[in-house]
């Protein structure tokens, strides 16, 4: 079974999009004590929503992590890790911020409560209402 992430991203520097393109990305960029934390915590199989900051403000997408977390090429410092992403699809319908903290089931959720982070954990109850409002299957 695995484990399910949200993770941010401002679309202006690397959308969804990009990934798609792309087709696999390094998730870097990662410096938040927390967040790295969750980031270490991923594993190979995991799922995450893709969810863009800034003006949009909303998930957008569906991405698989394909690698266990490694120390980040780019930096000097082991502390900081990443992990490799594909795209698997777009939301059919992007579930913006608004209607996340409108909803009182979610007054618990990381994104809600934490919204600086940039890697937060999903739990299973709370994947299958968001996939709901997106009106996607996976």
């Amino acid at each position: 079974m695995p484990n399910y992430w949200l993770l941010k991203t401002e679309p202006s520097v690397y959308s969804f999009a990009d990934l798609v393109r792309e087709g696999q990305t390094v998730w870097d960029g990662v410096e938040n004590a927390v967040a790295l934390k969750h980031l270490r915590a991923m594993r190979q199989g995991d799922i995450a929503l893709i969810y863009h900051t800034g003006d949009e403000r909303q998930a957008v997408g569906l991405a698989q992590i394909v690698s266990d977390p490694y120390p980040d090429p780019k930096q000097h410092d082991p502390r900081l890790v990443v992990v490799d992403v594909v795209p698997l699809q777009p939301l059919n319908r992007p579930v913006t911020l608004a209607a996340i903290k409108a909803d009182p089931f979610f007054a618990d959720f990381a994104l809600v409560r934490q919204g600086r982070l940039s890697v937060v954990p999903v739990t299973p109850a709370q994947w299958e209402r968001l996939l709901a409002m997106a009106e996607t299957a996976m």
